[in-house]
């Protein structure tokens, strides 16, 4: 059972045919990026740095809860991912 994931509108002007709520085969968080990544190519490089982490101005909460790239994703989960708000 698939994933579901909700994307930040900021994302979806850089992937032609990304929806804001979308569906991905994985079992932890590293595996949606990998399978978001697989349907747009480029989508893991705006998520996530090289070392590899989340990226520090993107949050990825599941279960109301901020999560890494190890956390185990249950079938049906519901995945958040939010850009950070800063201002002054």
């Amino acid at each position: 059972m698939p994933v579901v994931v909700h994307l930040p509108a900021a994302l979806l002007p850089l992937f032609p045919g990304a929806a804001r709520r979308v569906e991905v085969p994985a079992s932890t968080v590293a595996e949606m990026m990998d399978a978001l990544n697989a349907r747009w190519p480029g989508m893991r490089d705006r998520l996530c740095d090289e070392t590899p982490a989340i990226r520090r101005h993107i949050n990825v909460f599941v279960g109301g809860e901020r999560v890494g790239l190890e956390t185990r994703l249950e079938p049906g989960a519901e995945v958040i991912v939010m850009t950070a708000i800063s201002g002054g």
